[in-house]
């Protein structure tokens, strides 16, 4: 049964009232389908798809200014 306070909009519900496990998962499914999107996905569900990384990604920032970042990680050996 859905939460009758969530804010719902035309692309999900309001990353604001997720909880953080269903942020992660939410965020987890958007990368797991991000090239297939990309690829072979019409544009509507390109465009659809980029505007909620950007609301679930600054949603993840917002709640985690320091998140861990991984010192390995920060080489210019890309």
């Amino acid at each position: 049964m859905t939460d009758p306070d969530l804010v719902v909009s035309e692309t999900g519900i309001d990353p604001a009232g997720l909880g953080d496990d269903d942020l992660f998962r939410e965020l987890a499914s958007l990368h797991r389908t991000r090239l297939q999107t990309l690829r072979h996905g019409p544009d509507a569900a390109l465009d659809n798809h980029l505007r909620r990384t950007a609301e679930l990604e600054t949603e993840y920032m917002a709640r985690y200014p320091g998140r861990e970042v991984d010192p390995s990680r920060l080489t210019q050996d890309f």
